[in-house]
């Protein structure tokens, strides 16, 4: 059995911009879970996500260039690649959304319930803070951030005025500011 093999992020990605097989084949194996739930988040639909993950290695190997360490972790960078991927997928295919969501309190615990296909994306405890908002905030936030969703398909999705929505999402930002100063 050949050794089992491990990169330090610095190795990992000068050999990704060397074009290495091997770290392309250890960056799916270590990474692909954590990315596919991200996905997952954004959109429903299995296939259509496992062709989302397929795209964003592609872009991840193509764009690996422009990847600057200054800036954040990889793991977050390629976080983003994915989210943002998805969210283009569903607003290409215009598909807003498939269902209606039924209320604000479920669409957090389905979200909470989903969490645990996935490898912990989490690092910064944004999760944590979310989950301190109340159900009318936490909702907006994650419609936005996960799905996608702008400031008007959140109000036509949750049927409730659009200045209400963005009363709502300006002060979950501030509650989320507070909570980060603590």
């Amino acid at each position: 059995m050949p050794p089992v093999l491990t990169y330090s992020e610095e190795e990992l990605i000068a050999l990704l911009r060397q074009q290495s097989r091997e770290a392309f084949n250890y960056l799916y194996a270590n990474y692909s879970a954590g990315l596919y739930g991200v996905i997952r988040k954004v959109i429903s639909d299995e296939q259509t996500a496992q062709d989302v993950l397929q795209d964003v290695f592609v872009k991840i190997w193509n764009n690996i260039e422009q990847y600057n360490p200054g800036k954040g972790r990889m793991y977050t960078w390629m976080i983003n690649i994915a989210r943002n991927a998805a969210i283009d997928k569903l607003r290409s295919k215009g598909e807003i959304m498939k269902s209606k969501i039924h209320g604000g309190e479920e669409v957090v615990y389905n979200a909470q319930k989903d969490m645990k296909t996935e490898v912990a994306t989490d690092t910064i405890g944004l999760k944590d803070a979310v989950a301190e908002l109340k159900p009318e905030y936490q909702v907006i936030v994650n419609l936005a951030y996960y799905k996608g969703f702008t400031m008007d398909e959140i109000a036509k999705t949750l049927e409730i005025p659009l200045g209400t929505v963005k009363t709502r999402m300006r002060h979950a930002m501030q509650l989320l500011r507070q909570y980060y100063k603590k």
